[in-house]
């Protein structure tokens, strides 16, 4: 069992002090951390300071920076050979998983603010990634009981329902979706956080006392649904679940097409067999449904596959999966007060005092963190989905589900040698989708041509940076000299800059707001390690090929 902490280190561990590698005061405890850290990211740490010693801790962003250093740096296949040499440990366990915004590009600046998302799934529990530092719970719902029992949370509540805090086992796969699509990333600093970090939420329960989910309670939370969406401001509903019949265009895929002509997109799990065989709600034609990707925990697309996902077609002929998203090496919290998540801390102790035993398991429990693990199946691609869609209605709260699908489907890029059927348009970008939603009619962007823009004049860069009182954009095109191009607000929170010029070639780049925080380009779907843990976005000016092995199609 994990040791007993005393009284007197637990008043030590509320105290701060500078953090021995970057001087950043932060509070003791979480400095601690970095204690029980892979032994990949601990040796990262130790190149920046050779005299720093894992028991002095550092900041989570020092540990976070060197994480996805390990993750993301070039070269990492001859990494990670060395690294087995004298760790001869599981993948997952050394390299741990790329944070989804990350490999879904996405645009940090939205996060799903002012949009509702509706769950319905097995069960939930008020997790701290989703109630801290504010509540997001609009309500939890009952619909496995006939009639549908309901609560409403405000802001400043703390949610409870019956069972909330149970563990019981039906709660784990909603705690884990509502978590991937609109978690904060609380216990893991922000690390391991959802597309739709700030949307509010509405929790559906749909299985029994007994775990089962039925068509029954399905359809009574899409009714429900279909009457209290519009005062809770729902814009987007993700089904992770089935039910036990397979009707198609039965009551299940009836209750969708009635959302959705109320201007509520619904996102559906399309299964896990591998087979030519969909069930509801993954048939409804009125849904988006998102079919499975394995992506090697990697950015190359060229890497990417189409994960074993379910397929087929639609009560009324249309293909389905719509599109595709990562459905293996997600990262979902566990389920806290569960024998799983004790044990969890157990392993975590053990590693922070070098009991090498301990890392074999917890590679083999999919491990990340004491709080969080490796998920997979087409129930997380789903939300992931899902999320998109909220930071597009953020960008643009004008878009039907009609416009959106048609978004989605745009920005998705094609898995290579995998068969049309399985993939749909292929994988989801959410830079590039909330990208056109903002430039769609209503948008933030309306107007401006997407980024770069390559004509015979030049390049136009366009950012948008409300707050910003600077915008540069720098690359190798002049060996990253600063300050870099001065780019012109020429309206409210959106920056253009032109280079003209520019031989043909292949260029790296970034934007540089304010003079120190740096950013890839959201709108460009192709991308590059930066060697920092981060990406440069890749120019392609005409005459010039892309580097299969560097950058991102």
């Amino acid at each position: 069992m994990v040791p007993m902490i005393t009284e007197e280190v637990q008043t030590e561990e509320l105290l701060s002090r500078p953090c021995p590698l970057c001087s950043k005061l932060e509070e003791v405890r979480h400095q601690q951390h970095a204690q029980w850290a892979a032994p990949d990211v601990i040796r990262r740490l130790a190149e920046r300071k050779p005299e720093w010693k894992k028991s002095e801790g550092a900041c989570p962003a020092c540990v976070q920076q060197a994480l996805l250093e390990v993750l993301l740096r070039e070269g990492d296949q001859a990494m990670h050979e060395s690294i087995q040499a004298a760790w001869p440990l599981d993948t997952e366990a050394v390299f741990g998983a790329l944070p989804t915004p990350l490999r879904m590009h996405a645009d940090p600046q939205y996060a799903g603010r002012g949009v509702t998302l509706a769950m319905v799934d097995s069960g939930f529990y008020p997790h701290p990634d989703l109630i801290f530092p504010h509540n997001r719970v609009r309500a939890w719902v009952n619909a496995s009981l006939d009639p549908v029992e309901d609560l409403r949370f405000d802001r400043d509540q703390n949610p409870e329902w019956p069972d909330c805090r149970s563990g019981l086992p039906y709660q784990w796969h909603g705690l884990m979706t509502s978590c991937t699509a609109a978690g904060n990333g609380w216990l893991s600093h922000g690390l391991y956080r959802g597309l739709a970090c700030e949307a509010d939420l509405v929790l559906i329960r749909t299985a029994d006392s007994d775990g089962r989910i039925s068509d029954a309670s399905i359809t009574r939370a899409l009714h429900w649904l279909a009457e209290h969406a519009a005062p809770l401001g729902v814009r987007v509903v993700n089904l992770s679940v089935c039910g036990d019949a397979a009707d198609f265009g039965g009551p299940i895929d009836k209750a969708i097409h009635e959302l959705t002509e109320a201007s509520v997109t619904v996102v559906t799990a399309a299964g896990n067999s591998g087979q030519r065989q969909l069930v509801p709600p993954a048939t409804a034609p009125s849904a988006l449904t998102v079919g499975g990707l394995d992506d090697h925990n990697t950015i190359s697309r060229e890497d990417a596959e189409v994960w074993h996902s379910n397929f087929g077609e639609s009560g009324t002929g249309l293909r389905k999966p719509e599109v595709v998203a990562p459905s293996v090496w997600v990262v979902a919290p566990l389920l806290p007060e569960s024998d799983e998540a004790r044990y969890a801390l157990e392993l975590f102790a053990r590693r922070r005092n070098d009991d090498e035993s301990a890392e074999s398991e917890i590679g083999e429990r999919k491990l990340v963190r004491p709080e969080y693990k490796l998920t997979e199946g087409t129930s997380f691609a789903s939300p992931i989905v899902a999320s998109v869609v909220c930071c597009m209605l953020e960008a643009n709260p004008s878009l039907t589900p009609a416009q959106i699908h048609e978004l989605i489907i745009s920005s998705a890029v094609p898995v290579p040698g995998a068969e049309v059927e399985r993939q749909g348009a292929g994988a989801v970008d959410a830079g590039v989708a909330v990208s056109l939603a903002a430039r769609a009619a209503n948008g933030d962007l309306q107007g401006f041509a997407n980024s770069p823009s390559v004509t015979g004049v030049g390049v136009r860069f366009t950012l948008r940076r409300p707050g910003a009182a600077m915008v540069h954009v720098v690359g190798d095109w002049n060996s990253w000299e600063l300050p870099g191009i001065a780019a012109e607000q020429i309206q409210s929170g959106i920056w253009v800059a032109d280079l003209q010029g520019l031989p043909p070639g292949r260029y790296a780049y970034k934007f540089l707001v304010d003079g120190q925080h740096w950013r890839d380009d959201p709108s460009n779907q192709r991308k590059a390690p930066d060697g920092q843990g981060r990406f440069n976005s890749i120019l392609l000016v005409p005459g010039a090929r892309p580097s299969v092995d560097q950058s991102v199609m």
